[in-house]
Order: structure tokens, then sequence, then C-alpha cells
């Protein structure tokens, strides 16, 4: 993926017109099954890159990217794209196309600058798998796993951080273990598995990964926090660490917040 006329080329596949279409089937029923609820669009910045750094939750079927971009995409049209950074592994099969239309981009910091300077939304997920597969019972910590790497984009494009918290969807099942010490144990690390997460959910019972479970209809509420501009706030050379530790303080804080609000576990 190197070199700048294959991030143009990647970024360039974004369809604006087949993202509505499938925008306007898909986002109703991710809204109602998960009856979502988006907060704070309203502080979002109105023009220029963005990069919307979110914790990831709900395993393999995630509903994080659809319950956000589709509010987006509902509130400022389709003149913006919303960009979504992935693992390499979601580009292998027959849907690698079809994903890259929808805007969906693999994790470079190459495409990301790109993204960025073009005046797109950028989304991360600094947490990864790491994330999704948290524990239920630690459903409510922001939790990167000492990944910074979102800030030394935003900072080399020049565009602030918006930070999201979501929650809800790591109760989509029981999310048991991240599985870490098992892929240890199995040697899966050698081909960069450092987890294998164990669930349990309907209709298969436990899950480790596969087959993936069936997701409850768990309320998953999501809030947009306000953005930061990181050479305002921390100076023209920004330590790196101070900004990530700031950047989780904010989410932290806000997702507490959201947990407090929680009367009952799936039904919100």
């Amino acid at each position: 993926m190197g070199g700048d006329s294959a991030d143009s080329q990647e970024v360039a596949q974004w369809d604006p017109g087949f993202t509505k279409q499938i925008t306007n089937v898909v986002a109703p029923l991710v809204k109602r099954w998960f009856r979502a609820e988006v907060r704070g669009l309203e502080s979002f910045p109105r023009t220029g890159g963005a990069l919307v750094v979110s914790n990831h939750s709900g395993g393999m079927l995630t509903p994080d990217v659809f319950v956000f971009s589709s509010a987006f995409y509902d509130t400022f049209g389709y003149d913006r794209p919303v960009y979504t950074l992935a693992h390499y592994g979601v580009f292998i099969g027959p849907l690698s196309g079809l994903l890259r239309r929808l805007g969906v981009i693999y994790a470079s910091r190459e495409n990301a600058a790109k993204a960025l300077r073009s005046g797109a939304v950028v989304l991360v997920f600094p947490g990864g798998d790491y994330d999704a597969y948290r524990p239920t019972l630690r459903e409510n910590v922001i939790d990167f796993d000492g990944r910074t790497g979102y800030v030394r984009t935003a900072i080399a494009a020049g565009v602030p951080i918006v930070p999201v918290v979501s929650i809800g969807a790591q109760e989509t099942q029981l999310f048991v273990t991240r599985g870490n010490w098992l892929a240890k144990r199995l040697g899966l690390t050698r081909a960069r598995m450092d987890i294998l997460p164990v669930s349990i959910g309907f209709p298969f019972g436990v899950s480790v990964i596969f087959p993936p479970n069936m997701p409850l209809p768990s309320k998953v509420v999501t809030e947009v926090l306000e953005p930061i501009d990181v050479v305002a706030q921390f100076g023209q050379d920004p330590d790196v660490k101070e900004v990530d530790a700031h950047v989780r303080g904010v989410m932290q804080e806000a997702l507490n917040g959201l947990a407090r609000q929680r009367r009952f576990p799936v039904l919100g």
C-alpha cells in the first residue's frame, strides 16, 4: 500500500451514491435492532479534515461504524466522506471492493493523511480487536493497548481529534476473555494473532472467534465529544503520550457518564 499514487487510488474508491444506497438499507436495521442513539454531532467541525477516535465494541459483529457514519451522513449529507481505517485482514476476500466503495480503507498512516488532507472525516479505533473483544465485565474501560499512532496522524495532518465513546455493544453477548494467554499457548502470536477471544451467546453458546453468535439487541448509545485542537492545547511540539493520556481521560470521563445513565444491561 506504499506510495502516494496507491494511497490516492484507494481513497478515491469511495462512492457517495453507493454509500447512500447501502446506508439507506442497512442503517435503519442497525438503528432499530440496537435502538441506536448518537449524541453531540452539533459540535462536530463543519469543514476540513477531522480524526474521529473511538472505543471499539461488539467483537466481530461490531455496530460501531454504521451507527456513527449513518448519523453523520444524516446530519451533514454525502459531500464529505467518512473513511474508516481497517486491518488488512478485512480486505481478504470478495467484499474488498465493496468495502472500499463504502469508505473502508487500509489502516496506514499514508492513507489516513491523504484522506484527512482532502477534508474528509477519518474514523479510527486505536484499540482494534484488543478493544472490541474486551471482557464484558470491563466494558466501560477505555483501553487502546498503548497505541498512540493516531495522535501522530492528527498532528502530521494538522486536524483536530474528535473523541467518540459508545456503550452497549459489549453486552450483545458475554465476552469472557480476550484469550491472550490462549493465543500465546497455541503459538498463534508467531502469526501476528495476539488474542483468541472466548465469548458466550446465542445460538451457538461458547464461541472461540467462530462461529460468531448473533448479537443481542442491546441498546447502543454513542456520544460525540468536543473536538481537541492538539497544537492550540499542547503547543507546536506536543508530547504524544500527554495528548494520548488527555484523549483517553476525556473519553473515560464521558464513558463513565454514559454508564451512570444505563439502568440495565442490554435494555439500556
